[in-house]
């Protein structure tokens, strides 16, 4: 569906609706961590791209999900990085159901300062 010398697009073989899409990496990443930036850059923007296709190509699409599990516990069935692009329609059965409760600010900006000092002490 397409190549290029990084990346690969294809169709998946258990889809959410009509027309989703997998992008991988050619180089083995088993985890987003793994994933070298401008590999990961290179996804996004094969997914953007495919996205306005799903747009233009006459299936049924209002909008479109990019998502990427990291994680058994994020839902990541294969361990070899991958974003899905699929397209939504209304009533088409996907969800997401989650309880999205509000935060006090205090616990935001704690959340935020471990998050910093998190990136710190990363390899940029």
């Amino acid at each position: 569906m397409y190549e290029d010398d990084e990346v690969l697009a294809f169709m998946d073989i258990q889809p959410v609706t009509d027309g989703h899409l997998l992008v991988i990496p050619k180089r083995h990443a088993p985890y987003l961590a793994d994933l070298d930036e401008q590999l990961g850059m290179s996804m996004f923007r094969v997914g953007q791209r495919l996205a306005a296709a799903l747009r233009n190509s006459g299936l049924p699409c209002e909008g479109v999900n990019l998502f990427l599990a990291d994680g058994e516990v994020a839902f990541q069935e294969v361990f070899h990085v991958h974003l899905h692009v699929f397209p939504r329609t209304p009533g088409d059965g996907f969800h997401i159901e989650a309880d999205w409760p509000e935060r006090p600010r205090a616990e935001l900006n704690d959340a935020s300062e471990r998050i910093r000092s998190g990136m710190a002490a990363s390899p940029s």
